[in-house]
Parts: C-alpha cells; sequence; structure tokens
C-alpha cells in the first residue's frame, strides 16, 4: 500500500485545523475553572511569567552593610582571641659570605668548574 505523501498544503491545513481545535479547547477548559471558583473565566492562554527587576542598592547601603560585616568580624576575632602572631625571632638574614658559597656550588653543578 503506498504512503500518501504529504505536501506543504496539507500540512498547512492540519496546523490550521489543529490551532482551531486548540482555541476551542482552551475555551472550554476556561468555562470549566470559571464553574469551579465561581468567578469571570480567564484566558487560557499560557500567562506571562511576572518580569522581576533586580533591585538596586544604593552606595550607604552597601556601606552599611559592609561596615556591619567588618564589626561582626572583629567581635569574632576579638572572642576567639586569635590576633595575628608577631614571630619572636627575628628573620635570620644570609651573610654575605654564606651567599658566595651558594653561587660557587650553584655554578659548579651547572658548569662543573
Amino acid at each position: 500500500m503506498p504512503t500518501p505523501k504529504l505536501t506543504n498544503e496539507i500540512i498547512t491545513a492540519a496546523i490550521e485545523g489543529f490551532e482551531a481545535q486548540k482555541i476551542r479547547i482552551d475555551g472550554r477548559i476556561a468555562e470549566l475553572r470559571a464553574l469551579l471558583t465561581g468567578g469571570p473565566a480567564e484566558s487560557a492562554a499560557a500567562p506571562e511569567p511576572p518580569k522581576h527587576r533586580r533591585r538596586k542598592m544604593g552606595a550607604a547601603g552597601r556601606k552599611a552593610i559592609a561596615e556591619a560585616q567588618r564589626k561582626r568580624w572583629a567581635a569574632k576575632k576579638a572572642a576567639d582571641g586569635s590576633a595575628p602572631e608577631v614571630s619572636s625571632k627575628p628573620r635570620r638574614k644570609l651573610s654575605e659570605a654564606g651567599r658566595k658559597a651558594i653561587i660557587a656550588a650553584t655554578k659548579k653543578r651547572w658548569w662543573g668548574r
């Protein structure tokens, strides 16, 4: 049995028919919803999602929040007693003779002198 060829005209007519059925069904759904709620019939078309605008914070608000956070951190650090540690030992400094010895050993390792 040969399969019928679907032409653009047939496809277009099918789309129009289905859209008409969809509109009719959407109308009936709206009527039934109105019976359930007792209110006016609503459009069954897909409602657009509400557009949320981003809230913008002014400089004063940002400054207040930053200051409050600094205050909280200061209170937490004071409660923990974790002050920055100060090293009791002074940093050691490489002597000139030690520096020359290291340079000589490096040259010997790389160039074999």
